[in-house]
């Protein structure tokens, strides 16, 4: 029974210095920090309004804007997606968006995911049209895209008042702090809205 207790132990050793190590959450220092906590909250409202909005006119049933039957869209790298619901977010959900990123110089981008870390619209700066060119396009049109990275996730699952946490961006150029606060719709979690930005 030794050598089986040893080479569990090994085993054990090896995942807990392989497998990627949890982020620590942090707490809001600065008071800009605190700035995008507050502009984050109030974009979640709005946000949450239009979705009930949709939901309320028959633009779209709640099932819908939980729909995570994602369809690929083809010749797209990093794959894209669409939903149920992604052109509608494009058409009432951006403009919200977009209003949050002017807030200061200092954010990169505002985005809702859902719990997976589906991203259905983007900010207008990163909605431009697709070229083909694949470097061109990770830079320039990051919509309708799985945000499965550790931050992206943490943010997706999250159901705290907010998570703070410090990232790597995927295009590899930048190190920011991003801020996210859960988005529920009549309870449930659907997913979140982020804020990243410059320290």
């Amino acid at each position: 029974m030794e050598p089986i207790k040893n080479t569990v132990i090994a085993l054990c050793f090896v995942l807990l210095t392989v497998l990627p190590q949890k982020g620590v959450a942090l707490e809001p220092q600065s008071e800009f920090d605190h700035n995008v906590l507050t502009w984050a909250q109030q974009c979640r409202e709005e946000i949450l309004g239009q979705m009930e909005r949709l939901i309320s006119s028959g633009q779209l049933r709640e099932g819908q804007l939980f729909d995570t039957f994602y369809i690929p869209i083809p010749q797209t790298s990093p794959l894209k997606y669409h939903t149920q619901y992604d052109k509608m977010a494009d058409e009432t959900m951006r403009l919200i968006l977009d209003k949050y990123l002017e807030q200061d110089s200092r954010l990169l981008y505002v985005v809702i995911v859902d719990r997976n870390g589906y991203l259905p619209t983007h900010n207008t700066r990163y909605s431009q049209p697709l070229t083909g060119n694949s470097e061109i396009d990770q830079l320039n049109n990051r919509a309708k895209r799985m945000a499965n990275g550790h931050c992206g996730l943490a943010a997706a699952h999250n159901t705290e008042t907010y998570l703070l946490q410090s990232c790597n961006m995927d295009t590899g150029r930048e190190h920011i702090m991003e801020l996210s606060v859960p988005i529920h719709i009549n309870g449930r979690h659907w997913g979140a809205v982020r804020m990243g930005y410059k320290k």
